[in-house]
């Protein structure tokens, strides 16, 4: 597995990323202690989580996920020889049970947000900790444009740097980066800490797949080239579209029939569903499957670090990490390319 390193950190991680949202919902403990042997068993050095974890997020579940990957760390031993990396829960009303609802990125917050990460992960550090979404009003999870009537107040992005900056001098923290952000955002965050003498972000965690390719021409993908801020692209497989499971059956057990649909409506879109038919197609027509074409083309594109990975099986797991020795030839790349210029960014 080949390996790179985050932003200007010291930090170097697996091409692959081991998703872990899956823990606590749709994975039990005895699962996720099997992924997490089967990923670095693989080369996998690199674990993402969040405190808001598993997915879809309940009051009975919140925080399951860390502690699954806690336990893990503790009867493995094997702390020293993975990356971790968890994320803060921004401002939202939906998830109200985390921090009795106030959570934000303010210095108590961020403080009671990585002390409970690191009790739940049973560590004394985390490598890389991230803000799962703005404190601002800002597009993310579906919204396809700005509304500025919907400014709400925020923590400045200078006082959330400070704020993690006494947290990596106290050595809880090692390196931080940020999750569903802007082009402006990735811009003020590298303004500030570069004139307040604050932490440097080192990643953004940002969604990226075949049906959404907004990195590529939101301005976001030269920022992150200039200013040295590696993407982790997640949600690869688009949650599950990708790989045609539900285009094969509309009712295969998966997070798109067992949540809500009001909860990920953007992958269930017309267009979408279009685009997976035509993603297919390409696929099955060149002796790939689906999963194998929209991980191999993510894994491939040159501006992004590291993909994260999710299953809620070994199979699927295993099929996952495969698909990084598939080499696209170029005239399926270039098919890809037209699928998107007549479908651009459906489940964005």
């Amino acid at each position: 597995m080949e390996k790179i390193r985050l932003g200007r950190t010291d930090l170097e991680v697996s091409r692959i990323c081991l998703g872990t949202m899956t823990f606590g919902e749709q994975n039990s403990e005895s699962d996720a202690h099997s992924q997490l042997d089967l990923a670095l068993a693989r080369g996998i050095d690199f674990i993402d989580t969040a405190e808001m974890y598993p997915v879809m997020p309940s009051a009975a579940t919140q925080g399951s996920t860390e502690r699954f990957i806690g336990t893990w760390l503790k009867k493995s031993g094997m702390r020293d020889k993975v990356v971790l990396a968890t994320k803060a829960a921004g401002p939202n009303p939906n998830t109200h049970w985390i921090r009795g609802g106030k959570q934000n990125f303010d210095e108590a917050n961020l403080r009671a947000a990585v002390e409970t990460s690191l009790q739940r992960l049973q560590t004394d550090y985390i490598d890389l900790y991230q803000l799962h979404w703005p404190s601002r009003n800002v597009p993310i999870f579906g919204a396809t444009a700005f509304e500025p009537q919907k400014e709400r107040a925020s923590v400045a992005i200078e006082d959330t740097l400070a704020a993690l900056g006494k947290l990596v001098d106290e050595g809880k923290i090692r390196h931080i980066g940020v999750s569903n952000e802007s082009c402006w955002g990735v811009c003020e965050f590298i303004k500030q800490a570069e004139t307040k003498g604050l932490p440097r972000i080192a990643t953004i965690q940002n969604l990226y797949n075949l049906t959404a390719r907004h990195f590529e021409t939101s301005l976001l993908d030269e920022t992150c080239f200039r200013e040295d801020v590696s993407l982790l692209a997640y949600s690869p497989l688009a949650f599950g579209q990708l790989t045609a499971k539900y285009h094969d059956n509309p009712k295969a057990h998966g997070r798109l029939t067992i949540f809500p649909p009001t909860w990920s409506p953007r992958y269930l879109r017309p267009s979408v569903l279009l685009a997976v038919a035509q993603y297919t197609q390409l696929a099955r027509d060149n002796g790939l499957t689906p999963t194998q074409l929209a991980l191999a083309w993510c894994y491939s594109r040159p501006f992004v670090a590291s993909t994260i990975i999710g299953a809620t099986t070994l199979a699927q797991l295993e099929e996952n990490i495969a698909a990084y020795t598939v080499r696209l030839p170029q005239h399926v790349l270039e098919a890809v390319d037209a699928i998107h210029a007549s479908l651009p960014n459906p489940g964005q």
